[in-house]
Order: C-alpha cells, then structure tokens, then sequence
C-alpha cells in the first residue's frame, strides 16, 4: 500500500529551503513526488553522474541534474502584497 503525502506546495511555487546544505536559498518547483514526498527545485541540490562511453565513438561526460529535496525541508515564500 503506498502513502501519498499531502502536501500544500504545487508545481511552479517559490520556495525556500529551510535546512541543509542549500540552506536560505529559493527556487521554482519544477516537480513533485506525492508517493515518496520528495519535490525538484529548478538550480537547487545539483548532483554529478559520471557517464561511461558505450561504444568506440562515444565520449565519456559528467552530466549535472536537480536531486530531489524532501518537502519538509523546504516553505513556501510569501509574495507581500502592498
């Protein structure tokens, strides 16, 4: 039986992360998990995978992508309104 996590973040909301490494910092959500609670921030928790060449002709990379964040670390942020 999965668990699906209500949460009250949707897709294309500011957010600030609230704890970690990226601490302070805020972004778009670019992404959401509800089965695992976990959301993508657009330029937030950048992790590398090394990528092996498959054949002769190839050429080996490291390709950067968004790591996913656990909602519970991060808020939404707020728009003051004059």
């Amino acid at each position: 039986m999965s668990i699906k996590h209500k949460m009250p973040i949707k897709i294309g909301d500011t957010v600030i992360i609230i704890s970690g490494f990226h601490k302070n910092e805020t972004g778009e959500v670019i992404k959401i998990n509800h089965q695992t609670g976990k959301i993508i921030v657009k330029g937030i928790n950048f992790k590398f995978k090394h990528v092996k060449p498959n054949t002769e002709n190839e050429i080996g990379e490291i390709k950067q992508f968004e790591a996913p964040i656990h909602h519970s670390n991060v808020t939404l942020k707020l728009n003051e309104m004059s």
